[in-house]
């Protein structure tokens, strides 16, 4: 498809990887499962399929520079630059003007930086796919099959079959869920019609532009008068103007969750968020006693220790600990029970709280 693009959302925090993942190296900076960046293997995963020119990033001011490096060979132009962070619904929408600047029957599928997905030939194949169904005016989203009731991740309805494209089952998507409770998420498992949603859309520019502008009115008018400044002098002062009136929106919330003429791709192509340190954990290979040791160092004595993380760039020594997480930096030790480790937000809030903004 020559007329396939990929939009890689470069702009999170990841502050459930803390201390390793900071402000200014969140963590698709951050070499954690292979010995890249989770940046670099997002990009890297999506050849031969796509050439660089028609890979783009949608990323922070602050940021820019450090992915650039990391990404020599991506066109500096493709890196499209938000002022500062309005949530993912306007992040999607300005880089979406841009791609159809370019090209007005982009097909664009909108992809995150730092998702682990281990079978790569695959995603790739289910890409091609969706796309060839979003030529049909779908927006499609890509459904993870579900391995456990999790409570962390919105959730799709399968409606009625479509088409099978490429060996891959087609559906109308019949409804979002977000983040249910313990026991709506077991019955959506037992269910076998749900999948998790993977933030992960294909869509025409024309297609999702238009449910812009039926759902966020506000945010495209202001979407519209910065494509119509893009290539003028007049660029960055009109961005900076409209950026400060966007609505601060998720693209789920803004527009996925009732788009219309939505479609689902359930596929497993072994995936992951990494959203905390105990999602690593369960990616990454341990030894024989279920210990994952990661950094420079790499070296663990260890004395009847189990199923435990350790990030560190020093030696460590563990005598009789079991389903811990330890991560240790120049400034920072992190020691906590691998089954609380989504908790590492509320560390972040007491520290703001104490005026430490220099451990962020």
């Amino acid at each position: 498809m020559d007329n396939l693009y990929a939009l890689i959302m470069a702009g999170g925090g990841g502050t459930r990887l803390w201390p390793l993942s900071r402000q200014k190296r969140p963590k698709q900076m951050l070499a954690l499962v292979e010995d890249r960046t989770m940046f670099q293997i997002s990009v890297e995963r999506l050849s031969p399929l796509l050439p660089p020119e028609r890979i783009l990033i949608v990323t922070g001011s602050d940021q820019v520079a450090d992915l650039q490096r990391d990404t020599p060979h991506i066109p500096p132009e493709n890196f499209i630059v938000e002022p500062f962070g309005q949530n993912t619904g306007p992040a999607v929408g300005l880089a979406t003007v841009h791609i159809q600047q370019r090209d007005p029957n982009a097909v664009i599928a909108v992809l995150t930086a730092d998702q682990h997905i281990a079978d790569k030939a695959k995603f790739r194949r289910v890409l091609e796919t969706a796309g060839e169904l979003a030529l049909k005016d779908y927006i499609v989203t890509l459904g993870i099959s579900p391995s456990f009731p999790a409570t962390g991740y919105g959730y799709i309805r399968r409606g009625n079959l479509m088409e099978r494209i490429n060996n891959f089952q087609t559906y109308h998507a019949a409804g979002f869920t977000e983040k249910p409770d313990l026991e709506t998420a077991m019955q959506f498992l037992a269910a076998g019609l749900y999948s998790w949603n993977s933030g992960m859309f294909i869509y025409k520019v024309g297609r999702v532009l238009t449910e812009y502008q039926r759902q966020q009115p506000e945010m495209y008018a202001l979407l519209q008068s910065i494509q119509a400044a893009v290539g003028t002098d007049t660029y960055p002062e009109v961005l900076d103007q409209m950026w400060r009136q966007m609505p601060r929106l998720s693209i789920d919330y803004a527009i996925m969750e009732n788009a219309q003429n939505m479609a689902v791709i359930p596929v497993d192509i072994g995936w992951s968020d990494i959203g905390s340190w105990a999602t690593l954990f369960d990616v990454l290979d341990g030894d024989h006693d279920g210990n994952v040791i990661r950094g420079q160092a790499n070296t663990h004595i260890n004395l009847d220790t189990r199923n435990t993380l350790i990030f560190s760039d020093r030696p460590v020594a563990t005598i009789g600990l079991e389903d811990l997480v330890i991560v240790d930096t120049e400034d920072v030790l992190l020691v906590c029970d691998r089954k609380r480790s989504q908790e590492v937000r509320a560390v972040l809030d007491t520290l703001k709280q104490n005026g430490r903004e220099d451990l962020l």
